[in-house]
């Protein structure tokens, strides 16, 4: 049996009459934080507007977290705050506003969809899919977002986030990145797949000191010492996921995220979580508490030094081609476009953090 074949001009048509033209690039919005709140608890949602243009995302949770008591609750909650915060959500506003849906096989999803859509479709950016298997399930979700769309009047299209959490949603990484022209982008969830692969951890992300390599014993006279201490190096257990995701997401032109680092006390370990998926390419992270904003928001955002390098990089290179040296270092036309990217994410930046702004003014170029 042979599998339906489709035009590739039909991917950019909408999958309802009157529903919003569908994106043919996904616009590079900083969102270095991606900020949790539960929108059925009073105390956090009193916060939420006091929070607007500290944090690039701010995410109404109806998922893992919310009590089934609390789903409707949490629903008609994330409601009441979009429609009553100025500045929140919306293609010009300081902080983007996203949800996390229940998932696709809850009793819930439906309800959170046909909700939220003609309640507050103007106002919401992104829906987070959680546990994606397949590009089945990103098509499911399209086509429903398209006709509520379509029924709300809409003239944007929501986008669609989907979380790694199962070991057959990372082998289809690559199609469910290119399952619709919604798809924004992925964060990682090592929580659920690490359940789901076995693996022999408890964290919520972050490194284990089981999973680590040991120098080799020191040699003498040609006979190895196997009783003398021996430095050990902690791993990264989800180097390998985080690096697919990267590579899935830049070839489909969508963006990679980090999710939740669950040892909230332990910063410096939450840092360099951030800093290596950073490292690696992703835009952002998630943030379940307060102080991680600080840490996502300095860490997503190139240093200085970074941004000062890169420009002198890119204003030595000229028309791009050909190799000049700098410090001692040769750059060429890979070294420009490593800078561009550094360059490019730091005026992104410089539009919505003043401080930032002020910083990679000062920045002074020499003409070396």
């Amino acid at each position: 049996m042979t599998g339906s074949s489709q035009s590739a001009k039909d991917f950019f048509r909408p999958l309802a009459v009157g529903a919003p033209e569908p994106l043919r690039e996904i616009p590079a919005r900083p969102s270095r934080a991606i900020h949790f709140f539960d929108p059925s608890n009073e105390k956090m949602a009193a916060k939420v507007p006091d929070m607007v243009g500290t944090v690039d995302v701010l995410l109404g949770n109806l998922e893992d977290a919310i009590k089934a008591d609390n789903k409707v609750a949490a629903r008609e909650g994330l409601v009441e705050i979009a429609q009553g915060t100025s500045d929140l959500g919306g293609p010009d506003a300081p902080t983007q506003l996203w949800t996390r849906i229940n998932a696709l096989d809850s009793p819930w999803v439906l309800d959170d969809l046909t909700t939220l859509v003609p309640a507050i479709g103007d106002r919401l950016d992104v829906v987070m899919v959680p546990k994606v298997q397949g590009a089945e399930d990103i098509h499911y979700v399209d086509r429903i977002l398209a006709q509520l769309e379509a029924k709300a009047g809409l003239d944007r299209p929501i986008l669609v986030h989907a979380i790694l959490e199962t070991a057959r949603g990372v082998a289809n990484v690559e199609e469910i990145c290119g399952a619709s022209p919604r798809m924004q982008g992925l964060s990682l969830g090592p929580a659920d797949l690490a359940a789901d692969r076995r693996m022999k951890t408890t964290r919520v992300g972050g490194g284990h000191p089981g999973y680590l390599v040991r120098e080799d014993p020191p040699r003498t006279g040609g006979t190895a010492n196997l009783e003398a201490t021996r430095a050990t190096y902690q791993q990264d257990l989800w180097h390998y996921t985080i690096a697919r995701m990267v590579d899935a997401c830049a070839m489909h032109g969508i963006y990679p995220y980090y999710g939740p680092f669950g040892d909230i006390a332990d910063v410096v370990a939450c840092e360099d979580q951030f800093r290596n998926a950073f490292l690696l390419g992703c835009v952002g992270t998630w943030s379940l508490h307060p102080k991680q904003i600080a840490i996502a928001n300095r860490v997503f955002s190139p240093s200085v030094e970074d941004v000062r390098h890169a420009r002198r990089v890119v204003a030595a290179m000229g028309d791009g081609t050909g190799a000049v040296m700098l410090d001692g270092k040769m750059e060429d036309d890979a070294s420009l476009k490593q800078c561009l990217v550094m360059v490019e994410l730091a005026e992104q930046l410089a539009k919505i953090d003043p401080e930032l702004e002020k910083q990679y003014a000062a920045i002074e170029v020499d003409d070396e």
